[in-house]
This record gives C-alpha cells, structure tokens and sequence, in this order.
C-alpha cells in the first residue's frame, strides 16, 4: 500500500509539473515566444479580445463550431453582444460565420480561410502551445513586396494572408544579414536581425503586443469554453482522491493489522 499511496503522489507531481512548464523553442524555426496565460483567466481580456476576432477575423475566417451567445461565459450580457459584436448575423443564439464568400476567398487566396473555432489547440507544437504560436505569429509580419499580398511572416514564411492587423501595428520590414555557414565556409545564411518600423500604428509596440495576447486569448479560450471549469473541477477531484487514498491506506491497515 505505500508503494501504491507512493506511486500516486509521484504521478500527482508529474501532472503539476508538465502543467507548469514552460514553452520553449520550437525544434527548428524562430523562438516562439510565450503566451501570457493569465490573460485566459482575465474576463476584460477576454472580451476585448472577442471584439478584436469580431473586428479584423470574422471578415474572413469563420467560428462555425462557437455561438454568440457563449460568451455571455466572459461576462457580456445578451444586449451588449447584439450592440457589438453582430455584424454577420442577425440572432445572437446563431454561430459565427465571416461574412466573405468562400469561393471568392479562395480565388483570392488561393486557399480558403481556415475555421478559427480551435485553431489556438490546432497550433501546437513540440515544446511550445497553440497559443504561444499564435501570439509570436501575429507579432511578426512584415513588409514583403515580392508577395502577392504585400506582407510575408517569420513564424509562417510565405504565408497567404495579408497582415489584417496592419493599421494597429504600423508597417515594418525585416532586416536580415548574410552571414557565413559555420558548419560550410562556402555558403552563407539569411539571417533575421531585426524590425525596422516604417510607419508607425495606431498602438504603440507595447499595446500593440497587449492587443494580441486579449486576441490569442479569446482564440484560446474558444477552442475550448469550459476548459476554466475543468481545471477547476480536476484540482478538486486530485485533492479529493488524495484524501480518499490516505483514508483507504489507513482504513486497510486497519483491517490487516491482525492478521499475520
């Protein structure tokens, strides 16, 4: 039994630390950067990030598996939802869906807009989250002429989608420099230095990294609604189930104490 009670308790720190940990860099690529998560448990975030996906997202991309009407789980009510946030629909117990054509997106693209529903749980990698990705993502656009949309990105090279989020940034262009291989004198590499700010936005890079972690939240926070709940249910069946293995470890000891 306290080999049993022993192998628990291991397991129950096991499960706080992988909780805990920290993200690190991704295997190969750019740092991702780390996601402030205690924006998951901060309602304003929450609903200014709402508003943020309403405002620049739902244009294209579609929340196709999320309701207006669940957010009344961040703390809006009904009336501020429909003043708001309903700008593709006309109820507030229908599902988010962008208001361009598929079809026009696609040729526009080349590639349909994917569903945002779980695209923070969709995003995650060997040693960083979904979130982590999404929120270094959307902090490293910069200026590309040579693409067809006028914007290219370092977490996502050659990505589709033109940095909608522009006007709160401002433009910058990225600075790179050849430097010799180490591992092949004979060939250089293209390395990233640096932005340089071209324009400035409408934020500064402080707020402008603010509005992305409400942003990266809410996207986090809408994969999956009662994630908040479940965490704070599973903390109480671990402290629950531990008090019951104390009370199961003495209860046999007392049974057995007799019997040799």
């Amino acid at each position: 039994m306290n080999k049993l009670l022993a192998k628990f308790l291991a397991a129950l720190a096991m499960g706080a630390a992988c909780i805990s940990m920290p993200a690190q860099a991704s295997g190969s690529g750019i740092h991702m950067d780390t996601f402030p998560a205690d924006r998951l448990h901060d309602e304003a975030a929450l609903q200014r990030g709402a508003k943020l996906f309403v405002n620049y997202c739902l244009n294209c991309h579609s929340a196709a598996y999320m309701r207006f009407n669940r957010l009344r789980d961040i703390g809006l009510t009904e009336a501020q939802i429909k003043e708001n946030l309903l700008f593709t629909t006309e109820k507030v117990g229908e599902v988010m869906k962008a208001s361009i054509d598929a079809n026009q997106a696609k040729a526009w693209f080349g590639a349909a807009p994917p569903d945002l529903t779980v695209i923070a749980r969709s995003r995650a990698g060997a040693g960083y989250s979904g979130a982590d990705y999404l929120y270094t993502y959307l902090r490293t656009y910069y200026q590309d002429d040579t693409k067809a949309t006028g914007w290219n990105n370092l977490a996502f090279p050659s990505v589709a989608m033109p940095h909608v989020l522009w006007e709160l940034q401002g433009v910058r262009r990225a600075v790179f420099e050849e430097q010799q291989d180490p591992h092949d004198h004979a060939k250089t590499a293209h390395v990233f230095k640096g932005f340089e700010q071209v324009t400035p936005g409408k934020l500064s890079a402080q707020e402008y990294d603010s509005a992305v972690a409400d942003l990266v939240a809410y996207l986090q926070w809408m994969g999956e609604p009662a994630q908040g709940l479940r965490v704070r249910l599973g903390v109480w069946v671990l402290l629950f189930l531990s008090v019951f293995m104390v009370i199961a470890w003495r209860l046999n000891a007392s049974f057995w104490k007799d019997v040799k």
